[in-house]
């Protein structure tokens, strides 16, 4: 198996560099301090459940690598449009895509046969088809992911918890390529079941994402601050639950009470969103798929989704502002 992990940081080399300790072929592609770093000196990752020191090759060259069977997407959503260049190289008539993002997917209502929005583009996370345009659905798997890594230093990744990549079939069902990738992914270490269904997969993680990553980027407040103050509290509830009937309408069903959802996020303690670490890094904001294409849904649903809607035009505008230099007009 060759594998090739485009955009190699935290999530991505530590993914590269399980892959790489249960013997599959695996190429990082990264930039900068970061990427010399892992050629000088592997990816070293610290982990709770032991640490260890990977050697996969690196580069910033995709035509260095040829094509491979997998190519793992560690990039951010909105860097899926402009990914095409890097991309090419990589690709051969059976190269998978695995696209372990946050919030909805570009491919999310293909393969939906029967639902009357099978095929739908959502434009908040497929502009014009600029993301299908680069990324043929039919090469996509799905990718849900319950991990938190940091890069602690250039190719140093520090594993703060969790360890499970679900996979899925945008079509469902149990495909070889799926149970292939699964197995090298828990041969190396990680958790990595195959959903016959990913969609409520989907919805579950986003319940989370999709209230606590644009409220603590307004507010600058970690998770556990926002679960403990009464009234975002009560926000919160208001946003899982508005997700939660979309979800329906369009034809999913996440099983997992929102109280059980916030008292999750409540555990985690003093974690800053992935949306609050980028606002502080001076980085644009992952809104589009984790809350903009939500209200989309929601618009082609009949769903209100006034909260959500709200919330949406906020952190729009603090995108918007966050990225204008001060005293500009």
């Amino acid at each position: 198996m060759k594998v090739a992990v485009l955009g190699a940081g935290a999530i991505g080399a530590y993914v590269g560099a399980a892959l790489d300790r249960a013997g599959v072929e695996v190429h990082l592609i990264a930039r900068g301090p970061h990427l010399e770093a892992m050629r000088r000196h592997g990816v070293q990752v610290r982990s709770p459940r032991g640490d260890f020191t990977a050697r996969p090759h690196a580069t910033d060259d995709p035509g260095e690598i040829g094509e491979v069977d997998y190519v793992f997407l560690g990039l951010k959503a909105h860097s899926y449009a402009t990914s095409g260049a890097l991309l090419a190289p990589l690709l051969g008539k059976e190269t998978a895509v695995v696209a372990a993002q946050n919030g909805i997917p570009w491919w999310y209502f293909h393969g939906m046969t029967g639902h009357r929005l099978d095929g739908r583009r959502i434009d908040a996370v497929d502009p014009g088809g600029a993301v299908s345009a680069v990324l043929d659905v039919r090469r996509a798997i799905g990718c849900v992911v319950y991990c938190s890594t940091v890069i602690e230093r250039p190719g140093v990744i520090r594993h703060l918890e969790g360890t499970r990549f679900s996979l899925g079939e945008p079509r469902g069902g149990v495909s070889p390529r799926c149970v292939a990738l699964s197995e090298a992914m828990k041969a190396g270490g990680l958790k990595a079941p195959v959903e016959h269904n990913l969609r409520d997969d989907i919805w579950i993680k986003l319940m989370g994402n999709v209230a606590f990553n644009p409220l603590s980027a307004l507010t600058r407040a970690t998770m556990a601050e926002i679960c403990e103050h009464a009234d975002t509290r009560a926000l919160v509830a208001t946003m899982m639950a508005e997700t939660v009937e979309i979800a329906r309408a369009a034809g999913s069903d996440p099983q997992v009470s929102i109280e059980k959802r916030i008292d999750g996020a409540w555990r985690v303690g003093g974690h800053k969103t992935s949306m609050l670490q980028d606002l502080e890094a001076g980085k644009a904001l992952e809104i589009d798929a984790i809350i903009g294409a939500v209200v989309e849904i929601a618009a082609l649903t009949g769903v209100p989704a006034p909260a959500l809607r709200n919330v949406h035009a906020a952190i729009g505008l603090l995108n918007r502002t966050a990225s204008v230099p001060a005293g500009s007009a």
